[in-house]
């Protein structure tokens, strides 16, 4: 009795090894990396043709900048709004998602998401739920780091 129910259970393995083989996606690291590079550089280009487009209205550098930025969060946040972005995001992985428009993305994709639930439950509450930690923990990083650093300076150690 028990080698038959130690048959059943590698039979039972054998099954769900397979299923799982089936299903888990397979994916290619290069592949993958290169359409990185290619949606990431993309957003780079656009942002950079909205920078030389500002300077060449005598705008000056920070102004240029800031605007490329504005732009580029405006833009990402109507391809949210339009569920264009998550398929970009989809497709480029971390090079749509780590340049700022990947920012705009995750505060923008809750609050699209949970309106139907209110302004003040849905939007207010939820709409920090994918930035939230980025923030939270970006700023604990950079007061670690300040502190740090004016600890080095009280001892003249920078």
């Amino acid at each position: 009795m028990n080698i038959e129910h130690e048959k059943d259970k590698e039979k039972q393995q054998e099954k769900y090894d397979a299923f799982v083989k089936q299903v888990t996606p397979s994916y290619s690291l290069p592949w993958n990396m290169f359409r990185a590079f290619l949606v990431g550089g993309a957003i780079c280009v656009i942002g950079q043709i909205i920078m030389n487009v500002c300077m060449s209205m005598d705008f000056s550098k920070e102004e240029a900048a800031a605007w490329t930025s504005l732009l580029l969060i405006l833009a990402s946040v109507i391809l949210t709004g339009l569920n264009i972005y998550p398929s970009i995001a989809k497709f480029g992985g971390a090079g749509a998602l780590v340049p700022i428009t990947g920012f705009a993305n995750g505060v923008a994709a809750p609050a699209i998401e949970f309106k139907k639930e209110g302004q003040v439950f849905g939007i207010g509450c939820q709409i920090f739920t994918i930035a939230g930690p980025v923030i939270l923990y970006g700023i604990f990083t950079s007061w670690i780091l300040g502190l740090i650093y004016w600890i080095g300076k009280c001892f003249g150690w920078f």
